[in-house]
């Protein structure tokens, strides 16, 4: 049996997840690596990992110790090891003042646990999952351990999975935290990328970061409502521009949902109130395209209405890499409009459509933002709730009518306290109005890349804009179906 001496070359980076140590022989001979990571200790010796192979021997490593940088002292002879499939041998005792608890598990492997006590104690039973040589890529998730792989015994713990905070489930069962994305730490979100954005940037990898699309971002472009480029005529480009922009809130109450930005796009001019090129009610920035895939259709809610060409749009699409345990995401938006109150059900209304490829399961057109009903989010969805008229409510119902349509208002104004969207400035004691806070969530293939196209545009003509605003991009370990609901904004 080779005994072995470990210290720690204090020159060799130590990582919360891996510490890479220098290892010699008692005769001073060729030093190798031992790599230790929260399952188990993996040594290289002469090129050769010493563990237990898969099917066959066991490398008994009796009386490896592992001494802290400062600590001094020597292994003590440790026990034997186990048999395949039974119970480990008993640990043998920690150097003094180093880590002890070091003991041979059953399944082959040497755990460490996290006690600084002197004693060592037994390994665990048979059964544990054995996670091979550290360049094998045991749970066939792209990863190795010496790739970064800190659980290769589970597929989705890896470098490229996303951190999920554990949540009860429905039967009241919490499971235990986990370093899902190999940080190093646990139910621990990484931090917000969307601090230092401007108003205006150009790049849209910024308007990315401000709905929180972060790590995972592949690439992203402008676009038109139909994915083509931006008009190249110089003052079109101009225009175009103009209808996006990264803001820290919108108006009174409309705040980040997470983070310090947002997106916003518009028809119009991607603005608040009392920005300098803020412009009330219409911009028209003079270009058309053609239509997102499956538009124009008509609103379930407007069955005879089908809108023209789209005028003015802007648009951010995106292609993200998924996390490789992530099974949904969802993205929190509120759509804004000045065709409220006049103009419902008519060929010139605006669009919000975020369509996705992949489609979803069941979306024939790949848009995933709609209401109850399967209506695109436009002023004739059933969102539409923040609003307000002279007396409000009025009505037989205690409702808003507006071109005929029926409104609860049920959001009342306060989402629109501070915006040019306020107030309508030709109807005195009306307002304009938008949908409140929404959350759309989508089911996704972990590892598998997503293209999305978020788009607001004009319907037939440039005249009387809408604006989205999008945040809070979070991926989950749950399975979803696309649906868009009421949230209660932060």
């Amino acid at each position: 049996m080779l005994a072995l001496a470990v210290s720690i070359d204090t020159r060799v980076f130590l990582s919360p997840r891996y510490r890479l140590l220098d290892v010699a022989d008692p005769a001073g001979h060729r030093a190798t690596t031992a790599t230790v990571s929260p399952r188990g200790i993996l040594l290289h010796h002469e090129g050769v990992v010493m563990k237990r192979s898969r099917t066959s021997t066991w490398f008994g490593l009796v009386g490896l110790c592992v001494i802290a940088a400062t600590a001094a002292g020597a292994c003590a002879a440790g026990g034997g090891s186990g048999n395949s499939g039974g119970e480990g041998g008993s640990g043998g005792s920690g150097g003094q003042g180093g880590a002890g608890n070091f003991g041979q598990g059953g399944d082959g492997n040497i755990l460490i646990t996290t006690s600084t006590s002197s004693t060592g104690t037994g390994g665990a039973g048979g059964g544990a999952c054995d996670e091979g040589a550290p360049d094998a890529d045991n749970d066939g998730d792209g990863y190795t351990e010496l790739e970064g792989d800190c659980n290769d015994c589970d597929k989705f713990v890896n470098p490229s999975a996303v951190e999920v905070i554990a949540e009860m489930d429905e039967n009241g069962n919490l499971p235990e935290p986990a370093d899902e994305d190999c940080d190093g730490t646990v139910d621990v979100l990484p931090p917000a990328c969307d601090s230092d954005l401007v108003l205006a940037s150009m790049d849209p990898a910024d308007a990315a970061k401000a709905m929180g699309v972060c790590r995972f971002l592949k690439s992203a472009k402008w676009v038109l409502a139909d994915g083509t480029p931006p008009p190249v005529n110089a003052a079109q480009l101009a225009n175009f521009h103009l209808g996006h922009g990264i803001v820290p809130k919108l108006g009174t109450n409309n705040n980040p949902q997470e983070g310090n930005s947002m997106l916003l796009l518009s028809s119009g001019k991607a603005r608040d109130k009392g920005d300098a090129d803020a412009t009330y009610r219409t911009f028209d920035k003079g270009y058309t395209s053609n239509a997102p895939f499956g538009f124009p259709k008509a609103s379930p809610s407007c069955p005879n209405v089908i809108t023209g060409l789209p005028h003015d749009a802007t648009g951010l699409e995106m292609e993200i890499d998924v996390p490789s345990n992530a099974l949904s995401v969802s993205f929190d938006f509120q759509f804004f409009s000045y065709e409220w109150p006049d103009f419902l059900c008519r060929e010139y209304n605006d669009f919000f459509i975020a369509s996705m490829v992949p489609f979803p399961m069941g979306q024939s057109d790949g848009n995933i933002a709609f209401d109850m009903f399967g209506a695109p989010i436009s002023v004739n969805n059933k969102f539409f709730e923040a609003c307000g008229c002279p007396g409000n409510p009025v009505g037989p119902t205690g409702e808003c009518v507006a071109s005929g349509f029926s409104f609860k208002c049920a959001l009342e104004t306060k989402q629109l306290v501070g915006t040019t969207f306020e107030k309508d400035e030709a109807n005195a004691g009306w307002t304009h109005g938008s949908t409140g806070w929404l959350r759309t969530t989508t089911a996704v293939t972990p590892g598998k890349p997503i293209r999305l196209r978020l788009v607001t545009y004009d319907s037939s003509d440039g005249r009387v804009d809408s604006s989205a605003l999008i945040d809070n991009w979070r991926w989950s370990g749950k399975p979803g179906t696309t649906v868009t609901e009421v949230i209660i904004p932060k």
